[in-house]
C-alpha cells in the first residue's frame, strides 16, 4: 500500500494546481484560499519534524498512512467537492466553505500540538467534519452529527460552523461531553449553562468529584455559580454548602463521608485542627486521616466509593499533602544529620500503619537514606517480631504493590518479606501480580514492571516470573484479551531483562530501545535541537549556573536572549541547537512565562525540539509535560517519572526514550548525561545506551563522594526503565 500511497500524497502536497484534479478549474479569485489550504497541510507535514509527505504520529505505520491520507487526499476530495457542486453557486459561498476546510486542517495541527487532540483521530475528524458541510450546505443543523463525535472532534467542528442553525444546541451537546471528561472543571465552565434543565445535576456531579471546589464557588458571594449551588436539595450539596460556614473548613472535607453519616463529628475533628494548620495537632489529625484511609479502603474492596476520597483536599490528596508537610520533608531537610535521633524525630510518634502512608504517599519525593531509616523504623514499630503480612492486612492491602516496589527499588523488599513465614510471602507476591488487569488503568502492572528491574534476588525473579506465566495461561483460558496483552507483555519483558539474547524491539514491535540513530533526531535542516526547561528556585538557578558553565565558548556560541538563552554548536559533525529558558523567579511564574514565550518562538519558527530535558524538581514536571514537544525522541527527566507522569509522556511523545531516576535528580549526575550527550550529538555518532552507561560508570565509580555513587545507581537508562517500555509495549498492541 505504502508504495502506491507516497506518490500520491507528494502529488496531492506539492501540486502546481493546488491539490486539485486536473479536471477543476479554479478561477483566479478563489487560487489564493486553495494555497491557504496547501500551506496548512505542509505545517502538518513539518509538525513530526520532516517535511516528507507524511504525517507520523504513531510508531504504526498503518494508522501514519491513514491520518496522511485524511489531511491530503480527503481534504482534496472536499476542494473538488466544494468546486464542482452546484449546491454553492456563488463566488463569495465557495470561498466560505474553502475557509472551512482550512480551519479544520489548521485546527487539526494546532489541537494537536497543544496535547488537545490524539492525532490518530485525524480520519474521524474529516469525516465528521464533511458530514457538517453538506448539512450545513443544504441548511440542516449539525447538532445531531455533533452528537455522535467524541468531545474533542466535536468542539473543533462546532467551532468551525458558528453561523449554522443547530449551533446553539450543539454547545450544549459538547458541554455536556466536557463534563463528562472532566468533571473537575464543571463549576469553572458551567456559567453559560446556569439556567439550563441539566445544570442542577451537573453540580451533584461536581460535589461527587471535588467537594472542596463546591465549597469553593458556594462561598463566592452572589455569583451565578453560588446562586445555583445554593438552592441545589441534593443532601450532599447541602452538607458541603453547611460546612464550609465553619472555620478552616477545608480540613474537614477528607471526613466529609462519615460526617454526613454521623460516623464522625465535626466537633471531635475541630479538637485535632485548633485554630488552623499552624496551630493543628499534626500527629493526631496525621493519625485520624490514615484511620479513615483504612476504612475507606475496606468500602472500595466491597465497590462502595465513600465521597471526598479522591480529588482536589479530598482523603488522599490530604494524606499525601500532610504525609509530606509533617514528615517527609521534615527529615529530608536533615539528610546531613548523623544523629538519627535527631533526623527522625518527626516520624517518632508514628505507628507501624502510619509509617507505612508516609512510605508509600512520598514516592516521588522521599530521599534514599529517608526512605532506608523511614523503614527500619516501620520495623521497629511492628514489634520484636515484626510480621509483613499482619501490616499488610491492618491496612487492607492499600498501595501495597507501592509499597513492595519501592521496597525493591530500594532494596528491601528481601528484608520485609523475611518478616513473614514463606507461604505467606508467596502469597503475597502472588497478589502481587495477579489481577493487573483489573484495574482500570496501567498503574499496578507498571508498578510491577519497575519492581523486577530493581530485584536482585533471582529466585524471587523467578517466583515472580511463574506468577506472571500463570497469570497469562489464566487470562488465555477466560479469553481475557486485556489480561493476556498485559501478562503477555509482562513475561516478554522480564524474560528480556534476564538475557541480552532477546531484543525487544523485535520481540514486541516497539521501536529500538537500545540506541538512537543521529539522524533520527535531526530534522530536515539537518539540526538537532534540545528544549531545556528550568525552573525558577533556588535548586533551578544554581544548576543553571552549573549547565551554563559546561559549554566551552569555542565550541560552541551562546546568545543571550530576554528570557533564554540559545546554544549552538560551533564544530562536529551535526548542527546542535540548545535552546534553556532563564529560571526566573518562580514566586512570580516569571519562568513559567519564559517557557511559553520560547515554546512560542520555537513553534513560530519551526524549530522542532527532538530532545526534552527537565531540569527540576519532580512537582515542576507536570508543567513541562504540558509544553513537551510532541516531536520528543529522547527525553531526559533528571527527576522522578512515576506512572502518571511516564503515561503522560508517552501519550505526546510514543517512541521517546527516557532517562530517569528513582530518587531525586542531582545536579552533578545530569549535568554529565547531558554532556555526553551533546558529544555525542555533535559527533554524528548513533546513541548506544548501554555504551552511555558503561562510560559514565566508570566517572561515576570513580568520583570519592559515596552520596554520588549512590545517586547515580538510582538512574535509568531507557533499555532498563521497564514500565515505560510496558506502557510502550501495551499502547501499540492496543492501538486503534
Amino acid at each position: 500500500m505504502k508504495k502506491y500511497f507516497l506518490p500520491v500524497i507528494f502529488s496531492v502536497l506539492f501540486s502546481d494546481v493546488f491539490g486539485l484534479a486536473d479536471s477543476v478549474v479554479v478561477p483566479i479569485q478563489r487560487q489564493r484560499n486553495h494555497e491557504r489550504i496547501k500551506e496548512e497541510q505542509v505545517k502538518c507535514d513539518k509538525a513530526d519534524g520532516k517535511l516528507d509527505g507524511m504525517i507520523k504520529v504513531s510508531s504504526n505505520e498503518e494508522i501514519n498512512l491513514q491520518v496522511t491520507d485524511a489531511m491530503f487526499r480527503r481534504i482534496k476530495d472536499l476542494q473538488d467537492f466544494i468546486e464542482t457542486t452546484t449546491k454553492v453557486a456563488t463566488n463569495n459561498e465557495k470561498i466560505r466553505q474553502l475557509n472551512y476546510v482550512q480551519e479544520v486542517v489548521a485546527n487539526f495541527r494546532t489541537e494537536w500540538k497543544a496535547h488537545k487532540l490524539n492525532p490518530v483521530l485525524a480520519p474521524l475528524l474529516i469525516n465528521n467534519f464533511e458530514k457538517i458541510l453538506r448539512a450545513n450546505i443544504d441548511s440542516q443543523s449539525m447538532a445531531s452529527i455533533i452528537e455522535e463525535a467524541p468531545y474533542e472532534i466535536g468542539k473543533i467542528n462546532a467551532e468551525i460552523f458558528k453561523a449554522n442553525k443547530g449551533y446553539n444546541e450543539s454547545k450544549k451537546i459538547i458541554y455536556l461531553k466536557f463534563c463528562t471528561l472532566n468533571p473537575d472543571k464543571i463549576l469553572s465552565s458551567i456559567r453559560p449553562f446556569v439556567n439550563e434543565p441539566f445544570a442542577d445535576s451537573m453540580v451533584v456531579q461536581a460535589s461527587l468529584n471535588n467537594p472542596k471546589q463546591l465549597y469553593d464557588y458556594a462561598s463566592s458571594g452572589n455569583s451565578p455559580e453560588a446562586k445555583l449551588i445554593q438552592k441545589n436539595t441534593n443532601p450532599l450539596v447541602t452538607a458541603i454548602v453547611k460546612i464550609s460556614h465553619t472555620p478552616n473548613a477545608l480540613f474537614y472535607f477528607p471526613f466529609l463521608d462519615d460526617i454526613i453519616n454521623g460516623k464522625q463529628s465535626i466537633d471531635s475533628i475541630k479538637k485535632l485542627i485548633g485554630d488552623g494548620e499552624e496551630r493543628m495537632d499534626n500527629v493526631g489529625y496525621f493519625k485520624l486521616l490514615v484511620k479513615t484511609e483504612i476504612n475507606y479502603q475496606q468500602r472500595l474492596i466491597a465497590k462502595d466509593t465513600p465521597v471526598a476520597m479522591f480529588g482536589g483536599n479530598g482523603l488522599r490528596e490530604m494524606l499525601q499533602t500532610k504525609a509530606i508537610k509533617f514528615f517527609i520533608n521534615p527529615i529530608n531537610e536533615l539528610h546531613e544529620q548523623n544523629n538519627l535521633a535527631i533526623r527522625m524525630k518527626a516520624i517518632e510518634p508514628l505507628s507501624a500503619q502510619d509509617l507505612y502512608y508516609v512510605i508509600v504517599m512520598g514516592e516521588n519525593d522521599i530521599y534514599t537514606s529517608s526512605y532506608k531509616h523511614s523503614f527500619a523504623r516501620l520495623l521497629q514499630k511492628m514489634g520484636t517480631t515484626p510480621r509483613g503480612d499482619e501490616l499488610m492486612l491492618s491496612v487492607n492491602m492499600d498501595f501495597f504493590r507501592k509499597f513492595i516496589k519501592m521496597a525493591a527499588n530500594f532494596n528491601q523488599l528481601d528484608v520485609f518479606l523475611k518478616t513473614m513465614p514463606q507461604d505467606k510471602a508467596t502469597v503475597l507476591m502472588k497478589a502481587f501480580v495477579a489481577n493487573l488487569d483489573k484495574s482500570n488503568n496501567l498503574e499496578d502492572a507498571v508498578d510491577v514492571a519497575d519492581s523486577y528491574s530493581s530485584i536482585k534476588d533471582t529466585a524471587l525473579l523467578q517466583t515472580i516470573l511463574k506468577n506472571v506465566s500463570n497469570n497469562e495461561q489464566r487470562s488465555m483460558n477466560d479469553n481475557n484479551g486485556r489480561g493476556k496483552i498485559i501478562y503477555s507483555l509482562l513475561k516478554t519483558i522480564f524474560l528480556s531483562a534476564d538475557s541480552s539474547s532477546i531484543d525487544l524491539t523485535s520481540e514486541i514491535g516497539i521501536p529500538s530501545i537500545y540506541s538512537v540513530e543521529n539522524k533520527y533526531l535531526a530534522d530536515d535542516s539537518g539540526r538537532i535541537v534540545q528544549q531545556v526547561f528550568f525552573y525558577g528556585d533556588d535548586d533551578g538557578k544554581a544548576n543553571f549556573s552549573g549547565f551554563m558553565n559546561s559549554f566551552n565558548t569555542k565550541e560552541w556560541k551562546i546568545i543571550q536572549q530576554k528570557e533564554w538563552v540559545e546554544i549552538k554548536s560551533l564544530k562536529g559533525r551535526k548542527k546542535v541547537w540548545i535552546y534553556a529558558n532563564l529560571p526566573l523567579d518562580s514566586d512570580k511564574n516569571l519562568d513559567d512565562t519564559a517557557q511559553a514565550h520560547l515554546t512560542r518562538y520555537l513553534e513560530k519558527k519551526d524549530i522542532v525540539p527532538s530532545i526534552v530535558i527537565h531540569r527540576g524538581h519532580s512537582y515542576w514536571l507536570p508543567g513541562t509535560i504540558n509544553r513537551m514537544a510532541g516531536s520528543a525522541k529522547i527525553i531526559v527527566l533528571g527527576s522522578c517519572g512515576g506512572y502518571k507522569n511516564l503515561s503522560k509522556i508517552l501519550s505526546i511523545c510514543p517512541d521517546a526514550h527516557i532517562i530517569s531516576t528513582k530518587e531525586i535528580g542531582k545536579g552533578d549526575i545530569n549535568r554529565p548525561i547531558i554532556n555526553y550527550l551533546n558529544q555525542a550529538l555533535v559527533s554524528g555518532n548513533t546513541i548506544v545506551w548501554k555504551d552511555m552507561w558503561a562510560a559514565l560508570n566508570k566517572v561515576f565509580y570513580a568520583d570519592p563522594n559515596k552520596e554520588v555513587r549512590e545517586s547515580w545507581d538510582d538512574y535509568v537508562p531507557p533499555y532498563r526503565n521497564l514500565g515505560a517500555i510496558f506502557i510502550k509495549a501495551y499502547n501499540k498492541k492496543t492501538e486503534l
